[in-house]
């Protein structure tokens, strides 16, 4: 490794985003514990993402909350907080600072200010770098997972699968008990229309017509998603010909990993919940809003369909994949058997 884990023993990662983007992270995290088994590694990032630390206890030790930045959206910040915050993340000490946020270009100098002893990521040519040693060019191309296992490869951290992963405790089961629809073994198809930011959301009459589609092939329609998200679930049910079940609101994210778990398929936009199918291996069928279905889609294109609405807005398509994976799913004659198709 380049930098030798006997020399490295607090390491923090900066990656300040939501759910998809961490979960496309997991492998990365992966090699990173595998290197260095002993070290303290703390995760810096948006206050929800405490959560999934815990959820990942088993790659990281401790969370640290961070309070935003000039010319990073996705929270607002104040200056005297920025301050302090630094001061805090220079008395850390660090041995090793690894920006895992994106190219570098905001948030290379924020990393440097943190004064770790050695600090690594990616940048660009047009932007200033750190340590062209530690740094990679930015690799803007392919699927989001790789691009992070590119990085650990070029710290020369040991090799590790892209599979991804969503832990469930037994707290998640309990819950996801008291609050589950319909009881029995129903085979059931969860619809999730939300994402963030309307551009990225498939329009509800589409989503309606998949989950009839979904009811007439004899599954249960169960519609997902925030409580902020449940103008569009009603929306969905409102424009539906049949029935369905709307559990929007009503889920925490360990109870909507072990939904999303059971369930015989997802429809979705491209979101933080196709990853969480990805990781159960729950076929889906997935709608790219953003034009980048090469970087978030899941890799296992024999499970997961994925299609570029922007170059492809075609619902028939869309309607098409919805059936054939329907009809193999039925044929394999239980519920979530494509699971087990690799």
């Amino acid at each position: 490794m380049k930098i030798p884990a006997e020399i490295v023993k607090k390491i923090a990662v900066f990656r300040a985003l939501q759910l998809g983007d961490l979960l496309c992270s997991v492998p990365a995290f992966r090699a990173l514990r595998l290197s260095y088994p002993d070290a303290e590694i703390c995760l810096i990032g948006l206050p929800w993402a405490a959560s999934f630390v815990d959820r990942f206890a088993r790659y990281f030790d401790r969370f640290i909350a961070f309070p935003g930045y000039p010319g990073l959206p996705e929270q607002d910040y104040h200056p005297r907080v920025v301050v302090e915050f630094i001061k805090g993340m220079q008395e850390e000490n660090f041995d090793l600072v690894v920006q895992m946020q994106g190219n570098g270009s905001y948030v290379n100098p924020l990393m440097e200010l943190f004064a770790g002893k050695h600090l690594a990521g990616y940048y660009r040519d047009e932007d200033y770098c750190p340590d062209r040693h530690l740094f990679m060019k930015y690799p803007n191309h392919g699927s989001e997972i790789h691009r992070h296992l590119l990085l650990m490869k070029h710290l020369d951290m040991q090799p590790v699968a892209d599979d991804l992963e969503f832990p469930l405790h037994e707290g998640d089961f309990q819950s996801f008990n008291n609050i589950r629809p319909f009881g029995g073994d129903e085979p059931y198809v969860c619809v999730h229309p939300g994402s963030r930011g309307s551009w990225r959301q498939w329009p509800t009459k589409h989503f309606a017509q998949a989950a009839d589609q979904c009811y007439l092939e004899g599954f249960q329609v169960v519609l997902t998603g925030t409580a902020d998200e449940r103008h569009l679930t009603d929306e969905v049910a409102a424009l539906m010909n049949y029935p369905a079940i709307s559990m929007a609101g009503k889920t925490s994210l360990g109870t909507m990993g072990v939904l999303i778990s059971k369930a015989a398929m997802l429809i979705s936009n491209c979101t933080g919940v196709s990853h969480m199918a990805a990781a159960f291996k729950t076929p889906s069928i997935i709608i790219s809003m953003d034009g980048e279905p090469d970087r978030w889609a899941p890799l296992n294109t024999s499970i997961h369909k994925t299609t570029n609405w922007l170059e492809k807005p075609d619902l028939q398509h869309v309607l098409c994949d919805l059936k054939s994976w329907t009809a193999q799913i039925k044929y394999n004659g239980q519920q979530g058997a494509m699971k087990t198709s690799r």
